[in-house]
């Protein structure tokens, strides 16, 4: 019997076009850090880094969601550059984000809800505080799901400790390679872009209505930003909709928000721009009280429960 020619390999696809731009952001990162550590420290580049940081965390979170390439092989190769590049095992969204956050919406059983923390809070202490606090209380649910996972699906297991062995073991061999360049071009960028992936959660929550919800019931629980942020980070700002349909790809959230969710949430949580909203909540807000945000959630409500 005659064999089979064998067949030409396939190459990945992505699942949206828009894609292309993740991809842009994925490549230039290190080129950026790579350039820098033979030639030498330079602001440009380095600030470009730190937004670059940015944009790593919003595809991260993005790909948890829905996955970039229509082939699993890209995406494994994908789960790992970005362990790279965020300085984190890519796994963590989906025990933290997908299974918690995104199934709690903010309200009482949500682990990292921003009012667990010291009260139902909106000011520049509490962004500064918080991911230091959702770290807390993150690991264990890690550590519990990791658990889990070992017990009744250890290959799903090896394959999350695979991404700790490739994080860490990046650190090491660049530390070992020159601490003072990793450190600077690799290391401090990376917890840069770790702090806003946690700190964007009271960007998007504090002061918004945690208390439980049915289904169908108010959409308050989640602050909107308009404006420049959504292009360059890829609807990030756009949380209503995103929370509403967490498997649509990020492309559709702007259009999603403004004919269906816009108008059916609090004024107030429609921002019409990130870093005015910070200007005027976190520093202008600790001056002048009315600069500050109201709360939304009940005055008999217990934040702390």
């Amino acid at each position: 019997m005659a064999s089979r020619p064998d067949r030409p390999a396939r190459l990945p696809r992505l699942r949206h076009w828009r894609d292309w731009q993740s991809l842009a952001y994925l490549a230039a990162l290190p080129a950026l850090a790579a350039w820098q550590w033979v030639h030498g420290f330079h602001w440009l580049p380095y600030g470009a880094m730190l937004f670059l940081t940015l944009g790593v965390s919003v595809i991260h979170h993005n790909h948890a969601h829905l996955r970039l390439w229509r082939g699993r092989r890209a995406n494994r190769f994908t789960d790992c550059w970005l362990t790279l590049l965020q300085g984190h095992p890519t796994f963590v969204f989906w025990p933290a984000h997908v299974a918690n956050h995104h199934r709690h919406r903010h309200g009482p059983k949500d682990a990292a809800r921003t009012y667990r923390f010291g009260g139902d809070t909106n000011h520049l202490l509490g962004y500064l505080l918080h991911p230091l606090q959702a770290v807390a209380v993150l690991y264990p649910v890690f550590v519990a799901w990791l658990g889990r996972l070992r017990r009744h699906w250890p290959g799903a297991w090896r394959y999350c400790m695979a991404q700790y062995v490739l994080w860490l073991g990046s650190w090491t061999a660049l530390l070992a390679l020159d601490w003072q360049k990793a450190v600077l071009f690799v290391i401090l960028p990376q917890l840069h872009g770790l702090h806003w992936l946690l700190a964007t959660n009271y960007l998007q929550h504090a002061h918004a209505d945690g208390r439980p919800r049915p289904e169908g019931a108010s959409l308050d629980y989640a602050r909107n930003f308009e404006g420049l942020i959504n292009p360059l980070l890829f609807n990030i700002g756009l949380h209503t909709a995103h929370h509403e349909n967490s498997k649509v790809h990020w492309s559709a959230l702007s259009r999603l928000h403004s004919e269906h969710y816009r108008a059916r949430v609090d004024p107030a949580l429609n921002e019409r721009g990130l870093l005015v909203y910070m200007a005027r909540v976190f520093v202008l807000g600790a001056l002048v009280p009315r600069f500050r945000s109201r709360s939304l959630m009940s005055p008999n409500s217990n934040p702390q429960s």
